[in-house]
């Protein structure tokens, strides 16, 4: 079994919105939390920061840790391309605030853009779990 950890960040702005990224790699384009996979030897907290900053333009505090989702995708139903194993994910979900930047789209990495949406718009969107999971943790949702 492969093992995949990642870092992750709830980031909301002063009108309630929440950021979100649009990733690119999966069966179909969709929504999900900024952020992505740890560097080797990356402390997590340090990962979610980087990742913020790489997938939407914004450097950001972390503020707490909100939880960590644990979950273990068949491999049939990866997207790694030629991957035989299941991938076991752990997700580490963080709070964190804005410090500055601006709103800029990554280059050639796994999300092309990112956006800010109101929380009643989110159920709506094509999105990944991890987005309703994650709004959960922060309280934002039941």
């Amino acid at each position: 079994m492969d093992l995949r950890v990642a870092a992750y960040a709830v980031v909301e702005d002063d009108e309630g919105r929440v950021l979100l990224a649009r990733w690119t790699e999966g069966r179909r384009v969709s929504w999900t939390m900024p952020g992505g996979g740890l560097e080797d030897g990356e402390d997590p907290e340090v990962a979610a920061r980087r990742e913020v900053a790489e997938e939407t333009g914004y450097r950001v505090v972390i503020e707490e840790l909100l939880g960590i989702h644990s979950r273990v995708i068949p491999a049939k139903r990866r997207v790694t391309e030629g991957a035989t194993d299941p991938l076991h994910t752990l997700r580490i979900v963080y709070r964190a605030r804005i410090v500055g930047g601006r709103l800029r789209f990554e280059k050639n990495g796994s999300t092309d853009m990112a956006a800010w949406y109101r929380l009643e718009e989110v159920p709506g969107l094509q999105r990944v779990r991890l987005v309703d999971i994650a709004l959960r943790m922060a309280g934002l949702t039941g």
